[in-house]
């Protein structure tokens, strides 16, 4: 009795199990509640699905499932998401992964479960650094790529001392070390900094240290609302007002938008993608504005294309085996609406150019979504680290 329940129960898993393995699943993991929810978030997902839909919707010849989750920021729960997600849902790859800390852990868990991940939404270069793995992948940006493109070009412009609010985790820390090695290696000095609290409502003890350090720049080393809300009290403090200048890490049309131009004006700002930059970038921008009525920020647009960069090496590999995926991810020229000429490096770090902006004045925009005039573009081999340069042991 007990071998033929056995049997049985073996039975329903081989039934259960190859029909969902057949095809390729994608989970998008991100903040969608919190202080990232306009960042990333619902957006994020939309993102994914044009990107699905642009590649056909089938991949191998069977259908292309998304699959998406809350991970509230918090990286305890999105381990154990994914580790569902990995291990009971037979997803195949997780992108997006919003908030560094998180980020750190799913490339961990993805490493142990020879499964890819993409990381889009996060931003500390230790994924593709210290922390990288043969299945893993970093998209968009980092902390490098922020603090080469508005650390170097403030610090060169005379701005040659810093002070730092710094989002007290992983994203925080990396982006002020990035950003701090970039301004001294121009010439500029850094004076100080102080550990915020992520999703803080009250900014004014940190805004008054960074007032009297009397510093050029005030670097906010923090993103999504903690970002416009330390902007909008700092505003409030006369900070500008009395000759300070606020350098937005990370910021994206997003956080812009959320401001409005009237308190954004003059930011400058690092971004690996704008909706208006060319052809291609008015094109995906474009649609996905019919879509939800809003311009994608670099993170929606990097989903879009971490997703479709997936599939294209799921095809060429044909398979969905991670190893002959990553191989071919790696191979592959990134060439889409996101990006053109973008490579992936052996610590899979996706190089393409970055963009230096400010944000225009009101009276300088001529249309919906018009917010930034371009100063700069970074070419990718500048602005992101060398596979070498990297610490990333899979180089040695």
């Amino acid at each position: 009795m007990k071998s033929a329940f056995l049997a049985a129960a073996a039975s329903v898993v081989l039934l259960a199990v190859p029909a969902s393995a057949q095809g390729v699943k994608i989970g998008i993991l991100n903040d969608q509640s919190g202080v990232y929810a306009d960042y990333g978030g619902k957006w994020s997902v939309e993102a994914a699905k044009m990107a699905i839909e642009d590649f056909g919707g089938e991949v191998l010849g069977h259908k292309i499932e998304l699959v998406t989750a809350d991970h509230q920021n918090k990286p305890d729960l999105a381990s154990s998401i994914a580790r569902r997600w990995y291990d009971v849902e037979n997803v195949d790859m997780i992108t997006e992964l919003t908030t560094s800390s998180v980020a750190l852990a799913i490339h961990e868990l993805s490493k142990e479960k020879k499964k890819i991940d993409i990381v889009v939404g996060a931003a500390t270069s230790r994924l593709t650094g210290d922390a990288c793995q043969p299945y893993g992948f970093h998209w968009a940006y980092d902390t490098r790529a922020l603090g080469v493109g508005t650390g170097g070009a403030l610090t060169k412009a005379g701005g040659d001392t810093w002070f730092f609010l710094t989002a007290d985790y992983a994203f925080g820390y990396a982006l002020e070390k990035d950003t701090s090695e970039i301004v001294t290696a121009n010439g500029g000095k850094v004076v100080g900094s102080v550990r915020v609290p992520l999703n803080s409502s009250d900014f004014s003890s940190f805004l008054l240290q960074a007032q009297s350090s009397k510093a050029k720049i005030v670097g906010l080393a923090n993103a999504g609302l903690d970002t416009t809300n330390s902007i909008k009290q700092a505003s409030e403090f006369g900070i500008v007002a009395s000759g300070q200048k606020l350098a937005g890490l990370l910021m994206t049309l997003a956080e812009v938008n959320g401001l409005g131009l009237q308190a954004a004006q003059g930011l400058v700002l690092t971004e690996g993608y704008y909706w208006d930059l060319n052809d291609k970038t008015r094109n995906l921008g474009e649609r996905f504005f019919k879509r939800t009525g809003r311009m994608p920020s670099m993170i929606h647009a990097g989903t879009y294309s971490a997703t479709l960069s997936y599939l294209k090496a799921v095809k060429a590999a044909g398979t969905k085996d991670p190893d002959a995926v990553a191989k071919k991810l790696k191979e592959l020229p990134v060439n889409d609406d996101f990006a053109q000429g973008g490579k992936v490096l052996e610590n899979g770090r996706m190089i393409h150019d970055m963009y230096l902006f400010e944000v225009k004045k009101p009276s300088e925009s001529k249309k919906p979504w018009d917010y930034y005039k371009l100063l700069a573009t970074v070419p990718g081999d500048k602005a992101f680290f060398t596979a070498k340069e990297s610490g990333c042991p899979l180089t040695k």
